[in-house]
């Protein structure tokens, strides 16, 4: 039986791909293994995201070949997709598989090792393909929360980006394959199911006109586009299959809130209340040299929509800090920004110059030293903002996912998340230890905490995991974690 191991780089669509591959793998006999161990085959999920992600691609590949130097080295996806000569001359990678070819990697080792093909490179032209790739996963490494890949492309072309040359344009997957996948996770006791993509908010956008979606297209056109509601219909259905608890979304363009959209949302119970809103500056003159597709004012509405229609929504984002032409004043406007909107977290990223993008020749390059004291100032004020927000939540009752066990500050816990995504811990008795949980005392005669402890007692592996239970948010009990009492499970 031959061995492969599988690592990956990048964003949760990579991760997705990379556990699809596995599967492949999986299904046709190899023995996966992990990365570190001598294997016949090693695939690297590459990322292109900056030069930096380039330069850890290629130092995985090479890792792989120095592991083993009989083995096949097989470079995949974004890096691969922009960067495919250099890889052909490089004498550590033996197979290039570009993006859109990911379903064919059982396929293409069957090639390779029957001899069957002298050219090893599997890499489409991604800008002028319409057809979104069918992988497919029927387990996550997580027992508890599933990612699944519903899009891929980009229309974008913001001008750090180099995303748009290497996934290409907008491409759905149907809903009903979707679902499918859904229904044969949510059987297997997956409580939350997150939909992804390379642009989310796309989603649907190519169902309506497929050519349209090859081209960079008429953005006003774009946001008044029947996309919104194909998103929004296929949230509602995944809403409906029996078993799952949450809905969570990944990174949507703050154009898709508007009041219409975010009532409908606000009627789906499954759906968490935690929206990941990209912003990368608080500066219209900056926003306008990364040809992102609104204004401050614009961004700050959109905002104010999701908190007028959910309770106390966590608002999350990404910010870039040091990109070329930001000025002092630019950088503190962005800062004030940021700290009027209050945000439960923020991404930070330093610019990186990414080649191949427009922002790589813009003059008034911002010099290393600089972005990394700016970097630190929006660190600060996001550790303050996420504290403040994570404060609110004392003295309230949440659902919380029970995910894992874990000991903080000597106390046996079980660590999961409410439906904001706010991390939160409930102190677990466990044998042969005196930690009792709040709730075990408080608890006598009430049959659901009676339940409820009962299970944790027996164990914190899988009678706890992926169970959803009501508990009473407490105080902290580290910088990051939330300590609860059960008072019960939820109905």
């Amino acid at each position: 039986m031959p061995k492969a191991a599988l690592h990956n780089l990048g964003c949760k669509v990579n991760a997705y791909e990379t556990e699809a591959m596995q599967q492949q793998l999986e299904a046709r006999g190899y023995e996966i293994v992990p990365f570190d161990q001598k294997a016949d085959v090693y695939i690297i999920n590459t990322c292109s995201v900056t030069n930096i992600a380039d330069r850890k691609s290629r130092q995985m590949l090479h890792r792989a070949k120095k592991m083993n130097p009989d083995s096949v080295v097989v470079a995949a996806g974004c890096y691969v997709q922009v960067a495919a000569d250099a890889l052909k001359e490089d004498a550590a990678v033996d197979i290039i598989v570009g993006n859109n070819q990911k379903a064919r990697l059982a396929d293409i080792l069957d090639e390779f090792f029957s001899g069957g093909r002298e050219d090893v490179s599997y890499v489409v032209d991604i800008s002028h393909t319409n057809e979104y790739e069918a992988l497919h996963v029927d387990r996550i490494a997580d027992r508890t929360r599933a990612f699944i890949k519903v899009q891929d492309g980009c229309n974008q072309f913001c001008s750090y980006c180099i995303i748009p040359y290497a996934r290409g344009r907008v491409r759905s997957r149907r809903p009903e394959e979707v679902l499918e996948e859904v229904r044969t996770l949510a059987a297997q006791g997956y409580k939350e199911m997150v939909l992804t993509g390379i642009h989310l908010s796309s989603y649907g956008l190519d169902f309506e006109n497929p050519e349209s979606a090859l081209t960079a297209g008429d953005y006003k056109a774009e946001e008044n586009a029947l996309y919104r509601p194909w998103l929004l219909r296929l949230i509602q259905e995944v809403s409906g299959v029996e078993g799952i608890g949450r809905i969570r979304l990944g990174s949507l363009e703050p154009r898709i809130i508007t009041r219409e959209f975010a009532a409908e949302l606000a009627k789906i119970p499954k759906l968490c209340p935690h929206f990941h809103l990209s912003l990368q500056s608080g500066c219209d003159a900056t926003l306008k040299r990364m040809n992102r597709h609104y204004n401050t004012e614009e961004y700050r509405e959109r905002c104010g929509i999701l908190r007028e229609a959910f309770d106390n929504p966590a608002i999350t984002t990404d910010v870039i800090v040091g990109f070329p032409g930001e000025t002092e004043a630019e950088f503190a406007a962005t800062r004030q920004y940021l700290e009027q909107v209050h945000f439960y977290e923020m991404h930070v990223f330093k610019y990186s110059r990414r080649e191949g993008t427009r922002a790589a020749v813009m003059p008034d390059q911002v010099p290393e030293p600089v972005k990394a004291e700016r970097s630190d100032k929006l660190l600060e004020l996001e550790k303050r903002m996420s504290r403040e927000y994570r404060k609110g939540f004392v003295g309230t009752v949440q659902e919380i996912l029970l995910e894992e066990p874990a000991e903080i500050g000597g106390i046996p816990c079980v660590v999961g998340h409410t439906r904001q995504y706010v991390r939160a811990a409930v102190p677990a008795p466990v044998a042969g230890n005196t930690v009792k949980s709040a709730a075990l005392s408080a608890g006598a005669g009430n049959t659901p905490d009676a339940a409820v402890l009962q299970g944790l007692t027996e164990g914190l592996t899988a009678p706890v995991r992926g169970r959803i239970v009501k508990a009473r948010i407490t105080g902290f009990l580290d910088e990051e974690t939330l300590l609860a009492e059960l008072i019960g499970e939820p109905g």
